[in-house]
């Protein structure tokens, strides 16, 4: 397994778990340990031995001095030799889901992109099929991200996307799609929980948004009005009478939970303290209803059947929103009008009855879809199970 795994994202995190569930029902025998940004979490978590992803530590903080900038150079020649020594040990590489093909937040090509590429191209190098599974893809200006997207993209063994848009933006981006095929996000796989909780809270799903990467520039005026909208709305739901509960699907966002906390300044508004996707999947259930912006948080209340309205920051989002048949309901969070999104909240709940059959559908067709995505991925990787299954099959 490759990828940010165990760095704090519950998305992430859960779709190596979906990966990791069908793994331990369909192979059994599978000797599974991963390469990833958060080694000490997936050990601990998925009991599986776990690699840091980088060999400099600093990655991911900005280098202002000549040591942290020579340590940043000297870990891309280190990470090259890692990654390839620790690719010709496995026979198979999986990359589950994630938007790992995608810059829809702010995002360095020496970065992460650079990563993808490094395995993608050992992959290739050195006969070890990488797959990339489920994963997110989107249109990149970057020139340096594209490329190296694009590379990693064409040198994988086996790519699947989450959405058609992604689809789309890697054949855009130059590789050949046309044996790729589309599934629901993994997160679908997993198993979904029953409400326990009295009806009438709401989740408010927030995320420590400052736009994408072509935003730098005005990326501090994009999180004030993001702030200050869903601060208000979030108030305007206390005022109402109801309850709140403010979810994150990252540990970057708490920040913003605890400006909203300040501002609001009331009981019936509580944070959750949930550190997995099935632990938000939960609370999902517990709500009468999902106003959420991160991709996974929305995934999380969709597939715990609880209408949704879509804080949207990409069009993965709006693309997830219209499979679910929830497309109408869908408010821009670079733009967050606490006053229309009160509008659409109130509609949402008008028509919950509806649209909570109109999840259950969507669902149960996800759920097939999956089993469709893990059928195929055994064909492609695990040929000899396949045709062992087959046989036995009657």
């Amino acid at each position: 397994m490759f990828g940010l795994l165990g760095s704090g994202n519950l998305g992430n995190d859960g779709s190596l778990e979906a990966v990791l569930q069908y793994l331990r029902a369909d192979h059994p025998d599978a000797v599974v340990d991963a390469l990833c940004g958060g080694p000490e979490a997936v050990r601990a978590r998925y009991r599986i031995p776990a690699t840091r992803l980088h060999w400099y530590r600093g990655e991911y903080r900005t280098a202002s001095r000549a040591g942290a900038v020579a340590g940043k150079a000297l870990g891309k020649v280190v990470d090259a030799a890692r990654t390839a020594a620790w690719v010709r040990r496995h026979d198979v590489v999986i990359v589950p889901g994630m938007g790992v093909l995608e810059a829809t937040l702010p995002l360095r090509p020496w970065g992460f992109p650079y990563a993808l590429f490094l395995l993608c191209a050992s992959g290739r190098a050195l006969g070890t099929p990488v797959a990339l599974v489920g994963v997110g893809a989107a249109p990149i200006r970057d020139r340096a991200t594209r490329a190296l997207v694009r590379w990693s993209g064409k040198l994988a063994a086996y790519r699947s996307y989450r959405d058609d848009l992604s689809r789309d933006a890697m054949r855009r981006m130059g590789v050949d799609t046309s044996g790729d095929k589309v599934y629901p996000d993994l997160a679908f796989a997993l198993p979904t929980p029953q409400a326990s909780a009295p009806p009438g809270q709401v989740c408010v799903g927030v995320m420590d948004f400052h736009g994408g990467n072509d935003d730098r520039a005005r990326a501090e005026e994009i999180h004030r009005r993001y702030l200050e909208g869903t601060t208000r709305f979030v108030r305007a739901l206390v005022e109402d009478g109801r309850r709140v509960r403010l979810l994150t699907g990252d540990a970057c966002d708490t920040s913003v939970v605890e400006a909203i906390l300040r501002a609001v300044d009331s009981p019936l508004v509580s944070a959750s303290d949930a550190t997995s996707l099935d632990a938000l999947m939960r609370e999902a259930a517990d709500a009468e209803s999902v106003v959420a912006t991160r991709y996974h948080n929305l995934v999380c209340a969709l597939k715990a059947g609880t209408p949704t309205l879509a804080l949207s920051y990409a069009a993965k989002s709006d693309a997830l929103m219209d499979r679910m048949g929830l497309g109408a309901y869908r408010h821009p969070a670079r733009e967050v009008d606490a006053d229309q999104l009160l509008v659409q909240f109130r509609d949402l709940e008008k028509h919950g009855a509806e649209l909570r059959n109109t999840l259950t559908e969507r669902n149960r067709e996800a759920e097939r879809q999956l089993r469709d995505q893990f059928r195929d991925l055994t064909e492609a990787l695990f040929p000899a199970a396949a045709h062992d299954r087959m046989r036995e099959t009657p």
